[in-house]
């Protein structure tokens, strides 16, 4: 098992990885919040711009940090069929509805007015400090096919083997460092430090770009 120390350290590692891309027409895509941090790190070893894809999970009501659904900020949804069929429907609809309405919320803060990267004909690297259920980083691998990217790379630091997998089905590379089959339940299992990132330290890497 790899253990990270934080995620600037996962970023380091995963620029690594990437160096190919070094100058390229390409441009990093973070999910806010954690995978800012670690973006942030591998846009600036390899001198890329970096940009932001909001997607909001939605949590289980009975354990929130496990994601049975996932939606951006355009209303693209994409849900686990089997866990959300034992969960309120309505309660469902109106949480879709609330976290579609913080991906926008967010958008806003973090990027202050600024125009979104342009995607299209350009490779894209999808980056995150690390997978669980793999929705959320699929509904964001969704909206940047829609931009027409010349290439689609997701770049994580940990994902469940079987996770990674389903993913290589859908982009057209995928960058991990450790693709665990003995997966230990939460990505901030495999950082020694592993804090909440506030908006304000996503605005601030966002600006400082």
């Amino acid at each position: 098992m790899v253990m990270f120390a934080d995620r600037k350290d996962a970023g380091k590692r995963l620029a690594e990885k990437l160096s190919k891309y070094r100058g390229k027409d390409a441009v990093i895509l973070a999910l806010p919040r954690g995978g800012v941090v670690v973006g942030y790190e591998i846009a600036r070893t390899l001198n890329l711009p970096l940009d932001i894809v909001v997607v909001r999970k939605i949590g289980h009501p009975g354990n929130p940090e496990y994601a049975i659904c996932a939606v951006d900020e355009k209303g693209s949804l994409l849900c686990n069929k089997a866990e959300i069929r034992s969960v309120d429907q309505d309660w469902l609809k109106k949480e879709i509805l609330r976290q579609k309405n913080e991906a926008l919320r967010r958008i806003r803060v973090y990027r202050g007015g600024r125009n979104p990267k342009k995607i299209s004909g350009k490779i894209a690297i999808l980056v995150d400090d690390g997978i669980a259920t793999g929705l959320t980083i699929r509904v964001a691998m969704q909206s940047i096919r829609k931009q027409n990217p010349e290439e689609l790379i997701v770049a994580v630091s940990v994902a469940p083997h079987d996770t990674v997998t389903e993913l290589e089905k859908e982009a057209d590379k995928v960058i991990v460092i450790d693709n665990d089959l003995n997966y230990l339940g939460a990505v901030g299992a495999y950082y020694s430090h592993f804090p909440q990132v506030s908006d304000e330290e996503v605005i601030e890497l966002l600006n400082s770009q």
